[in-house]
């Protein structure tokens, strides 16, 4: 698979001659949190992380989604953290859109590059550094892990985007396909993230509405997506923000290809 590139935010903040209209939303179903959301001014820290800072995309909310949270993080030359998740029960999964960063888990250490992948169980020891001499940025999605007795929990995974052959949807000519890190089969993982990719003229050719909690970040292109009962733009950059059973589908207008890193969850029965 060739090389990729994936946008991801540079801060900054807009001059006083700007109008503030954008397109930013919060609806009962869905948000949409576009490229020029994401600015100094909205940033956030952690506990324990150096020479970082980080965009919070989404957080659980009662009423909405409630599963997961999502960041990017924007981790300095020099920064990091050797105690970086403070929640025992949280499994996590970094994907690298910019930089390059070093993973030390299981007593080994990993360069991840733009389109590096890495799954962290929940309760796993880690640490994270930019040894580099450039500025990383790295989404991090985080979600209680729901153990099953009788299903042992996932190990660690290191990968990148560029070893995994994407699989085509069935009778879309190849204008749809998905990235997955994982086999959907696996009852081990009650979490995915995949990268969706669609050639112009690609569509979800119909409304999408089921259980999963959706988040979808855009690396790379421009499509008109359908929410609930509004078609909206969106653009590298922008993120969606999906509740369960929130109506969904797709139209990739080109250029290019339209590419987007999704969260949902899986694998689970519903809680009573």
């Amino acid at each position: 698979m060739t090389n990729r590139t994936y946008y991801a935010p540079q801060g900054g903040h807009p001059g006083q001659d700007q109008i503030m209209t954008d397109r930013a939303m919060f609806t009962e179903a869905y948000a949409v949190i576009p490229k020029g959301s994401m600015r100094d001014i909205v940033t956030s820290a952690l506990p324990f992380w150096d020479r970082t800072r980080l965009w919070v995309l989404s957080r659980p909310l009662s009423g909405f989604a409630e599963t997961f949270s999502q960041y990017i993080m924007e981790v300095q030359p020099g920064g990091g953290s050797d105690r970086p998740e403070t929640d025992g029960n949280a499994q996590g999964v970094l994907f690298v859109v910019e930089g390059t960063v070093q993973l030390t888990i299981g007593g080994n250490s990993h360069d991840l590059g733009p389109g590096g992948y890495a799954y962290i169980p929940a309760g796993a020891s880690w640490t994270l550094r930019n040894n580099s001499d450039s500025t990383a940025r790295f989404h991090w999605i985080r979600k209680a892990y729901v153990a099953v007795d009788g299903i042992t929990a996932p190990e660690v995974l290191i990968t990148n985007e560029t070893d995994i052959d994407p699989v085509v949807m069935p009778d879309t000519e190849g204008r749809w396909a998905t990235t997955r890190f994982v086999d959907p089969a696996d009852m081990r993982h009650d979490m995915h993230v995949t990268i969706v990719t669609f050639q112009p003229g690609g569509v979800i050719p119909f409304a999408e509405t089921h259980v999963m909690e959706h988040g979808l970040y855009v690396l790379e292109g421009k499509a008109v997506y359908r929410l609930n009962r509004d078609w909206v733009e969106v653009e590298a950059g922008d993120y969606m923000w999906l509740r369960a059973f929130c109506p969904q589908a797709c139209y990739a207008g080109g250029p290019g290809p339209f590419r987007y890193l999704l969260y949902k969850d899986v694998n689970r029965h519903m809680p009573l």
